[in-house]
C-alpha cells in the first residue's frame, strides 16, 4: 500500500468522484482510477460502489477512511517539520472556505502570501461549514473560514478572527420592493424564495431567522451555487436573503430587512492552539494581522526562499 494510493482514495472521497479527484490531483482520470483499483486489489475489497450516478463508499471504504486520514495527516505533519527547517522554501498550506464568503478578499490575501512564499503550494477547498470543521479535525485543512451560526465548535478547533456580515433581501430589478430600500420581515410572507439547499451555512442562518420571526417561506427553487441563485433572482423566479456584498457585486437591488436586522458571524478557524504547519502559521499571520505580516516579510526577505514584497 502506497501513500499515493491513499491520497487518491481520499481525493475521491473529498471531491465525490473520480473526475473531480483527478483534476484536484493534477493527473488523468485513468491513472487515478488505476491507482485506486490497485489499492482495492491489495486490500482484497472494493472501496467504492460505482454503480450509481455518484460514487459512494462501501463498508470496506468506510472502514478504511479513518486510518487513511490518520496516515495522511501524519505524513503532512512530517512535511510540516521539514518545511519549518527549510524556511518555507517549499511546503503546502490547505485552507477551506464557505462559498458565500464576502467579508474577506481571499484571492487578494492569497496573492499577497504567494508573493512572499512562492514555493509554498496553496490548496483551497470550498465546502459547507460542517464539512470544513471535519476537514480541520482530520488534519486535511490547516485553516478555514466558517459560518458556524449558533453551533459550538469542537474543543480541538480554535477561532482566530471573526467578522460580522449584514444580510439583505435581493430582488429582481423590477420587483415591487426593489426601490423600497427597506422592508419588514412580515412583509415577505407572500414572496417566493430562492435558497440554498438545506444544510448549508447561509440556508441555516436564513431558516432560523424566518423561524424566529414566524415567517413560513415558500421556496420556489433551491440551488448549490451562489452564481445560479443570483441569476434566478435576477430572472424573477424569487427573492433571496444573502450577504450584502453578494447583491451589490451582482448589481441587484439590496433591500434592508428591519425588525430584526439579520446578520451572521464568519469565523477564521484552525486546529488549537495554532497551526503546527509553519506555512499555515505564516498565512494565519497574514489573514489576522497584515501589519505584523509585513514585519515578518521584511525579516524573511534575507532568508532562503523569502522575497521582499514590491513597494506599495
Amino acid at each position: 500500500m502506497e501513500l499515493r494510493q491513499l491520497r487518491h482514495f481520499m481525493a475521491v472521497v473529498t471531491h465525490g468522484g473520480f473526475t473531480a479527484a483527478a483534476r484536484a490531483e493534477l493527473i488523468v482520470q485513468s491513472a487515478l482510477s488505476s491507482s485506486v483499483r490497485n489499492l482495492e486489489r491489495e486490500l482484497g475489497a472494493e472501496l467504492f460502489d460505482r454503480t450509481g450516478r455518484r460514487v459512494v463508499l462501501t463498508e470496506a471504504g468506510r472502514a478504511l477512511l479513518p486510518a487513511a486520514r490518520s496516515v495522511l495527516a501524519g505524513t503532512e505533519a512530517a512535511r510540516d517539520a521539514v518545511a519549518a527547517v527549510a524556511g518555507l522554501v517549499t511546503g503546502r498550506v490547505r485552507i477551506g472556505t464557505i462559498q458565500t464568503l464576502t467579508c474577506v478578499d481571499l484571492a487578494a490575501e492569497l496573492a499577497a502570501y504567494h508573493r512572499l512564499w512562492p514555493g509554498v503550494q496553496i490548496s483551497l477547498r470550498e465546502a459547507t461549514t460542517p464539512e470544513l470543521v471535519a476537514g480541520l479535525r482530520a488534519g486535511e485543512l490547516d485553516l478555514a473560514y466558517l459560518a458556524p451560526d449558533a453551533a459550538e465548535l469542537p474543543d480541538s478547533i480554535a477561532g482566530f478572527a471573526t467578522w460580522h456580515e449584514d444580510l439583505v433581501l435581493i430582488t429582481a430589478p423590477g420587483h415591487r420592493l426593489a426601490a423600497a430600500g427597506r422592508t419588514l420581515i412580515q412583509d415577505l410572507r407572500d414572496e417566493p424564495f430562492v435558497d440554498f439547499r438545506a444544510g448549508t451555512g447561509l440556508e441555516t442562518a436564513v431558516r432560523r431567522l424566518a423561524a424566529h420571526c414566524g415567517l413560513e417561506r415558500r421556496i420556489t427553487c433551491d440551488v448549490t451555487q451562489i452564481r445560479l441563485l443570483v441569476d434566478l433572482v435576477r430572472a424573477g423566479i424569487g427573492v433571496a436573503i444573502v450577504p450584502r456584498r453578494i447583491g451589490e457585486d451582482a448589481g441587484l437591488p439590496c433591500v434592508s430587512i428591519r425588525q430584526p436586522e439579520p446578520g451572521r458571524t464568519v469565523l477564521l478557524a484552525g486546529r488549537a492552539p495554532r497551526p503546527r504547519n509553519p506555512a499555515a502559521e505564516a498565512l494565519l499571520d497574514r489573514l489576522t494581522d497584515p501589519s505584523g505580516f509585513r514585519d515578518a516579510a521584511r525579516a524573511a526577505a534575507g532568508r532562503p526562499g523569502g522575497r521582499r514584497p514590491p513597494a506599495g
